[in-house]
């Protein structure tokens, strides 16, 4: 080891009789170095204030942003949940123009503060609608504190009978992808469709699946849609034009492919994230090779998920015959649905399905399902295991943590249906079939 000398400190400045005397132009040198000494000193005092402007204001961001980080109420050791951590879901919820009254009882009829929420008005809707929709999103205490509700700005067309819808919603779940890491499975839904079990239920028998399951309802079975919806062709308005246009047929078919086969399903599906990414990020062609073909394809939504699945080596073991959708009405027109019986409520309910769908604006069975099953209040969202508030004077505006789940008799009710669709011979029997 060296040892350095110490250096002797410099002795203190003292006047010296023999210095020279101080000339006018040695006293303007050190006035002009104060000044700049002083000057430079402020400089940095102003450019720090800024910097702590800042820092603060984002550290107040931060603070507020998850409340599911900050419980406002002490967990005691009788609420540590036991079970495996809870998932997180990313809804992509649609509607078309008058359909935001909808999208948000929707939206609080699914809530929860693990989720992520994307919702989109199609360009079917005047801006003003999507406008005042983002706005009641951010006045909504739950919502802003949690931020992780968004509305899409930049809408696209939807048409049902198009392919637009397809690339609606690997719109939505690109978007998804960007505002979240953390999500497990994605489910897009419409202004039609509602909860039949809380998110407490769902998240509670879905913390306890493989998270690569796909649910989507398939077959190979083609019958009459081979002339009806498989060969025609179509051009979708919606794809290129920004005003709304009836999409139309070309007056020539095309023949069935035979590099990969088709497979017909539903619009209502449940993906995991892998799956997403595969469709949207992935390197094997096959999903872009299909989204193609749909492109001109009538009602191409219900079939371009299945297909891609079932021809995909990667994901078709993945795939459960079985959407947990229940259609509560068999046709979906402008007319008003009969009152759902008692008896067929009952149905619907036991079914074990998570969600319904055909829902008019303002059904009367929402207000029931409401009240009997997700014991929800007009304008709130569903009590669940982080609503720390009094049940009488806002359950949830006291939160605690998200991973607690207080699932009701709906888990049972979902954890049947599942069990019964992921038994080995039933599953591997309806799974990505030639039929």
């Amino acid at each position: 080891m060296h040892h350095h000398q110490q250096q002797p400190l410099p002795p203190p400045f003292t006047a010296n009789a023999t210095a020279p005397t101080t000339t006018p132009k040695d006293h303007t040198k050190t006035t002009l170095y104060i000044i700049l000494a002083t000057s430079f000193f402020s400089l940095i005092f102003i450019l720090s204030l800024p910097s702590t402007t800042t820092s603060s204001s984002q550290s107040l961001i931060k603070a507020r942003r998850d409340p599911a980080l900050f419980p406002n109420h002490p967990i005691t050791p009788t609420e540590i949940p036991s079970g495996p951590t809870p998932p997180s879901i990313a809804y992509f919820i649609t509607g078309s123009a008058g359909d935001s009254a909808r999208i948000l009882r929707l939206l609080f009829a699914s809530y929860h503060p693990r989720n992520h929420y994307l919702l989109h008005l199609d360009l079917s809707a005047p801006q003003k609608e999507r406008d005042r929709l983002a706005i009641t999103v951010q006045s909504v205490p739950i919502f802003k504190a949690a931020q992780n509700v968004d509305v899409i700005g930049k809408a696209d067309y939807a048409y049902k009978r198009g392919s637009s819808t397809i690339s609606s919603t690997l719109h939505g779940a690109s978007i998804l992808l960007r505002l979240a890491s953390n999500w497990d499975w994605f489910i897009p839904l419409n202004a039609g469709d509602y909860p039949l079990v809380t998110q407490d239920d769902l998240l509670h028998i879905f913390s306890y699946l493989p998270k690569d399951l796909n649910f989507v309802n398939h077959t190979s079975y083609i019958g009459w849609k081979e002339s009806k919806r498989l060969k025609p062709i179509i051009v979708d308005t919606g794809l290129y034009l920004l005003e709304k246009h009836e999409i139309y047929y070309a007056s020539q078919k095309r023949e069935l492919p035979n590099a990969f086969r088709l497979f017909a399903g539903s619009p209502f599906t449940m993906l995991t994230r892998n799956f997403i990414e595969f469709c949207i990020l992935g390197t094997d062609n096959l999903p872009r090779t299909l989204l193609m073909y749909f492109a001109n394809m009538p009602f191409s939504f219900m079939n371009y998920f299945p297909t891609v699945l079932c021809n995909s080596d990667q994901f078709k073991t993945t795939v459960v015959n079985h959407n947990l959708q229940y259609v509560a009405f068999n046709e979906s027109s402008t007319k008003k649905h009969p009152p759902m019986e008692s008896a067929e409520f009952e149905a619907m309910v036991q079914s074990g399905a998570a969600f319904a769908t055909q829902f008019q604006y303002d059904d009367p069975v929402l207000d029931r399902i409401d009240r009997e099953i997700l014991n929800r209040s007009p304008g709130k969202a569903v009590p669940g295991g982080w609503c720390l508030g009094e049940p009488d004077n806002g359950t949830c505006s006291v939160w605690g943590d998200s991973d607690i789940l207080r699932p009701g008799p709906g888990a049972k009710r979902l954890e049947k249906h599942i069990v019964e669709s992921l038994k080995d011979n039933k599953i591997r029997s309806q799974q990505c079939l030639e039929e």
